[in-house]
C-alpha cells in the first residue's frame, strides 16, 4: 500500500502514480528536478524499461516489507 508522502521521495524509490495521465502505473523514481516554478518533476522507469515524466505531486512512495529481516528460514 502507498504510505509515504511525496516530500519523502528520493531517487531510486519505488513509486505509484495516483493522479494524472499515468495514473495506476508504477516504477522507480529517477531524475528528480525542481522546475523554475517550484514544482517537482520526476522520471519514472517501469519494470519493462519504459520511461515517462510526471509531476511529483502525482506520486506516492511504495513501502514494501523488508524480506531480509524476516525469520522465514
Amino acid at each position: 500500500m502507498p504510505t509515504a508522502k511525496t516530500s519523502q521521495l528520493k531517487d531510486g524509490d519505488h513509486c505509484l502514480v495516483v493522479a494524472g495521465t499515468h495514473k495506476g502505473k508504477s516504477g522507480i523514481a529517477r531524475d528528480l528536478k525542481m522546475s523554475k516554478t517550484g514544482h517537482l518533476t520526476i522520471s519514472v522507469v517501469q519494470a519493462n524499461g519504459v520511461r515517462f515524466k510526471t509531476m511529483g505531486r502525482n506520486v506516492v512512495v511504495h513501502q514494501y516489507p523488508d524480506l531480509r529481516s524476516s525469520n522465514a528460514t
